[in-house]
């Protein structure tokens, strides 16, 4: 068995587990989201094509509408951060300060 830098919880919850790897959170035609041990922010670079590349560039791609996670798009998701902090992306929001907010900190 293959061991995931994260996990899901429930229907839209993201777990950033290991600290070396950045998540590319993709989801759909939306901005691509990048998790690393400092935070979140949106992903300005290339997409890596394969997953061997991007893991050696220390990243992970998260699909969310791959059917391994939760099957289809989502307009809202958490992601519990390595930095204790839930975010909350609201894809409803793209382009707009309401897009990436802090939902709950110090969620450990």
């Amino acid at each position: 068995m293959i061991e995931k830098n994260f996990i899901t919880s429930g229907r839209n919850t993201v777990i950033h587990k290991v600290k070396k790897f950045d998540l590319l959170i993709i989801n759909g035609d939306n901005p691509v989201v990048i998790i690393s041990h400092r935070g979140i922010g949106i992903y300005k670079g290339d997409i890596p094509e394969k997953r061997s590349i991007a893991k050696k560039a220390y990243q992970d791609i998260v699909d969310i509408s791959s059917a391994e996670l939760f099957g289809e798009e989502k307009t809202l998701l958490f992601v519990q951060a390595l930095d204790g902090i839930e975010y909350k992306i609201d894809y409803t929001k793209v382009d707009t300060k309401s897009f990436i907010k802090i939902h709950q900190n110090h969620y450990i």
